[in-house]
């Protein structure tokens, strides 16, 4: 890291800790400041040069968050490291939200320090988008993460449609909420259709809606999800389970903003812009005439690829953190730290479900545990980490493999509590369907099917 003209502040009680930090920034070529209090710090002048804070969580007098507070009051715009002692994890769920770019936890890595300060100097786009996107469900500091909410900024403005595509668990409708949110229609509905999760045959119905009497069941008139979504967003997750036949209506939709409802034949004008998601390779389906190639190019329009947690590890001691702390206010309970060990363990793990997986496990470990130190199942942990991390050549092999591990996580429990549906996220009824879909059998996971 070479000289840049940064003056980084240090602001810690401990002066052995202080000087070190400071000792430690000087090696690498940056200029420091030193403060022993919030106070101290709070009252000295601050040159307009490009900087950041290495702040200790706990002070004497004002704390960390504290000063974070009085910063944000005052309208600085300074990037904040925080210090924590060994997982203050309520207060540094809380900073991180308010806009800290990173958290380390005594004692920390050199490396690790001087990472976050160069990121916190080197990536000002960075925290201007993390600063106006600001969703409280997109947890992550990652390069990996940054990038695609720099995409989600960019096309956010537009009536563009947008193609996520990630493995199962990647939080696809987040980053389609994100869209919606930071357009011009954000006022206006969000409406979402999972292809995957109704019965191919109510599709059509869903989509366009149908009249009174247009086939047998349809006791009333209905309105399909593109009219409700008129001068909104429309987002259609798993789009790659659109049938065939279906397709071409789809595709009128888009291009031409029109449509009839199921038994009518006048048509209805809509403005609707349309996000789509998929774990599966539209692409390869269309080698195999499972998708309409004039369909793919038509949604293909903005594609964005959400990375999975793999390529993201840096990210998860913060998910880790922020479930701990949602999970403890859902459930009453005062969960404080998280042991070293099992952090390490957390990061090192695989996660094929990606973020659902680990949002899941970290439920099951706060429910089990009674104290203010989180208990982390050893067993279940190691088959975690016993799983292999090799990617499926395939999407739809990556999505069976998920399915196989939750089942073989749940003993072979379909439904119910602890049962591979709700470890996945998913309706039993769903559950099954992709298990038909991907020929899941008995065999596939050798246990007893409830």
């Amino acid at each position: 890291m070479s000289d840049t003209g940064a003056l980084v502040y240090v602001v810690d009680d401990d002066p052995y800790a202080r000087d070190g930090v400071a000792r430690l920034i000087r090696s690498a070529g940056l200029m420091t400041k030193t403060f022993a209090s919030g106070e101290e710090f709070l009252a000295a002048a601050r040159p307009k040069i490009p900087s950041c804070l290495v702040l200790d969580v706990s002070l004497p007098g004002l704390s960390g968050l504290d000063v974070q507070k009085e910063l944000i009051k005052s309208g600085a715009q300074i990037p904040i490291i925080f210090l924590t002692g060994h997982g203050d994890i309520p207060m540094t769920v809380s900073a991180v939200k308010a806009g800290a770019v990173d958290f380390l936890t005594k004692p920390f890595d050199d490396e690790d320090l001087l990472a976050a300060i160069r990121q916190c100097i080197t990536s000002d786009v960075k925290e201007e988008i993390r600063s106006e996107v600001s969703f409280e469900a997109i947890v992550g500091n990652s390069g990996a993460l940054m990038h695609v909410l720099e995409l989600v900024k960019t096309v956010a403005p537009t009536d563009s449609t947008v193609l996520l595509h990630g493995e199962t668990g990647t939080g696809k409708e987040l980053f389609a909420r994100a869209i919606h949110n930071l357009s011009p229609r954000r006022e206006r509905a969000f409406v979402c259709l999972n292809c995957a999760a109704i019965p191919s045959g109510l599709v059509e119905s869903e989509l366009f809606g149908h009249e009174k009497g247009a086939f047998t069941g349809a006791l009333m008139q209905k309105r399909g999800r593109f009219e409700l979504a008129d001068g909104g967003t429309l987002f259609l997750d798993e789009i790659g389970d659109i049938s065939l036949d279906l397709q071409p209506k789809l595709l009128r939709a888009l291009q031409e903003h029109e449509f009839e409802r199921l038994g009518s034949t006048r048509t209805i004008h809509v403005d609707a812009r349309l996000i789509a998601a998929t774990h599966r390779d539209l692409e390869a389906m269309i080698g195999k005439n499972q998708f309409r190639e004039d369909l793919f190019y038509r949604l293909n329009v903005f594609p964005i690829e959400i990375p999975p947690l793999r390529e993201r590890r840096e990210d998860i001691p913060l998910l880790v953190n922020y479930f701990v702390s949602r999970l403890s206010r859902r459930m009453q309970k005062c969960i404080r730290t998280i042991p070293k060990e099992a952090m390490e363990a957390l990061v090192s793990a695989p996660w094929p479900g990606n973020v659902r997986e680990l949002e899941n496990f970290i439920e099951r470990c706060a429910i089990v545990t009674q104290g203010e130190e989180l208990i982390v199942p050893s067993p279940e942990l190691k088959r975690s980490l016993a799983r292999t991390a090799t990617p499926a050549s395939t999407f739809e092999e990556a999505g069976r493999q998920v399915i196989i591990d939750a089942l073989k996580g749940a003993s072979g429990k379909i439904s119910g509590k602890s049962g591979a549906a709700e470890l996945l996220g998913l309706k039993r009824s769903t559950l099954q369907n992709k298990m038909r879909k991907l020929n899941i059998s008995k065999a596939d996971y050798a246990g007893p099917v409830n």
